[in-house]
């Protein structure tokens, strides 16, 4: 046990669909087509954002924050992914299953804090439409921001380092498609017990709390909704908040599903959970990025319109 890791462990091996050579190429092409449209969609998104004056307000600078969060969270974990498709057991040093992991837990953590903060900036927008241009100015949007950023890094340095202090032997293989935090821990050959009080700690705060914040600014933008007197004011207001409500719920939804599902003890339903795991995987890691940009894009009218002129516009010099 007291050996270090440099003296015990220089890589781990990805498992991945290895023992399911037959999906390999499925999900590759399924998920390099997903990884390519979250590239653009979000690339989109961030380009009207900035190129268009009338959506330079708090809510879309949020918004470009969330887009330029989903680029980097699927980049740092995506080509690993891809890669592990290709290879039977894929071999990472340990030195780099460490980097990836800590971008993977800072960008997730840094999320988690920002869906918070745009559910504030649609609290005040909805309850306090009067001050909201007091309220959420440059000098209080632009610290929420950063704020959310700061959390989620500092949170992910304090547990990658402490899971370099923990001892790894001789097992080395990882039954994951990439650096998972939770497969990681499951490998050490020491008393993990910090490292799950501080995982515990650190949920409380990127997790819950951010969870109580959104669900405590929507109880009342329901009730300032429904006290709106006409049906055309109500579906305004909803309108509005609509599509952060959505993204919160895919996102959330998606973490406690893949936190709580029951774990098979059969053989057969071992190999099942394998399948489960990956999907699940997938879902959490790449559909949810697809998918913001979508729902902003059909659900926000001043986003589908500044999208339309833009490929517009694109299209009309292309044709000169």
């Amino acid at each position: 046990m007291g050996r270090t890791n440099d003296s015990v462990l220089r890589e781990f091996v990805l498992t991945g669909l290895s023992a399911h050579p037959e999906l390999q190429t499925v999900f590759f092409v399924l998920v390099l087509c997903m990884y390519l449209m979250i590239l653009l969609g979000n690339g989109v998104l961030i380009s009207v954002i900035i190129c268009y004056s009338h959506l330079h307000t708090p809510m879309y600078f949020l918004l470009c924050n969330l887009s330029f969060l989903d680029i980097c969270y699927t980049s740092s974990s995506v080509p690993l992914i891809l890669d592990s498709f290709l290879t039977v057991r894929k071999r990472v040093s340990f030195s780099g299953c460490m980097v990836q992991m800590f971008l993977s837990f800072a960008m997730g953590a840094t999320e988690c804090v920002l869906l918070g903060m745009m559910a504030l900036d649609r609290y005040v927008a909805i309850c306090y439409p009067l001050r909201y241009p007091v309220i959420m100015r440059k000098g209080a949007y632009m610290p929420m921001a950063a704020g959310s950023w700061v959390a989620g890094i500092v949170d992910s340095v304090v547990q990658t380092s402490l899971a370099l202090q923990l001892p790894f032997c001789a097992d080395n293989v990882i039954n994951h498609f990439v650096c998972d935090f939770l497969a990681i821990l499951k490998l050490a050959c020491a008393d993990i017990s910090i490292n799950v009080i501080s995982m515990a700690g650190s949920n409380l705060i990127v997790l819950v709390i951010p969870l109580l914040v959104i669900s405590i600014s929507y109880i009342f933008i329901v009730a300032t909704i429904l006290r709106i007197p006409s049906t055309e004011g109500k579906r305004k207001a909803f309108s509005t908040c609509s599509a952060h409500l959505t993204v919160v719920i895919v996102f959330f939804v998606t973490i406690f599903f893949m936190y709580a599902k029951p774990k098979s003890k059969s053989s057969a339903g071992t190999d099942n959970q394998d399948i489960i795991e990956a999907l699940i995987s997938l879902l959490y890691g790449v559909m949810t990025p697809m998918l913001n940009p979508l729902i902003y894009s059909l659900r926000n009218k001043d986003v589908k319109i500044a999208v339309r002129n833009m490929l517009g516009r694109k299209n009309f010099s292309d044709g000169i």
